[in-house]
């Protein structure tokens, strides 16, 4: 019987550890993802100056939004005004306000996305001399809306999640999309708070 060849034997050896290596490259990944993007809940949360619910999901995110306005006495709602399909409650509520009107900020963000958002998030913050603001978003969303406003504004930002009802395929989906985000947010601060 002739010796088995080496080359052959040894391609699948290290094949088995490439996938191996690259399963639990995934794996970890998928548990790191959880942790970012779906257990993001603070231990505590406390009264601020201000509510601010970003754009998007609003559905799911004003009524998170006004329970901590209502629970924690805070006197001032601050909505991003969209007009776009998934904000519609919040628009709604923009839309049909009088202003002005102080217990109630709509804003639009000219890049409709968190970046604009932040900007403006610190400008009203420095503007009405806020000292913490409550940003209230999707869990997904926490981690990278967290770290653009910290960059943004030097008030005190306490991130709240709203909780989406997701499929296994649609938070898949968002964590590829929150880990670039974040990568980017990371990457390409927004800006530098004022006075630092």
């Amino acid at each position: 019987m002739p010796p088995p060849l080496p080359a052959l034997n040894a391609a699948p050896r290290h094949l088995r550890w490439a996938l191996a290596a690259a399963s639990g490259a995934v794996l970890l990944w998928l548990v790191v993802a959880v942790q970012l993007f779906v257990n993001v809940d603070p231990l505590s949360v406390h009264r601020t100056d201000a509510v601010i619910m970003l754009g998007g999901a609003s559905s799911e995110r004003l009524p998170v939004a006004q329970k901590l306005q209502r629970e924690h006495n805070v006197p001032v709602l601050v909505l991003s005004h969209t007009d776009t399909l998934g904000n519609a409650a919040a628009d709604d509520i923009c839309n049909s306000a009088t202003f002005p009107r102080p217990e109630l900020v709509c804003f639009r963000p000219s890049g409709m996305d968190t970046r604009s958002e932040a900007g403006i998030i610190a400008d009203l913050a420095d503007a009405n001399g806020w000292k913490s603001v409550t940003v209230v978003t999707s869990s997904y969303h926490v981690t990278r809306a967290g770290r653009l406003m910290k960059q943004c504004t030097t008030a005190d930002v306490q991130m709240v999640a709203s909780h989406p009802a997701l499929s296994p395929g649609q938070w898949l989906r968002r964590f590829v999309i929150e880990t670039g985000g974040l990568i980017d947010a990371s990457l390409r601060p927004e800006c530098t708070p004022k006075g630092e």
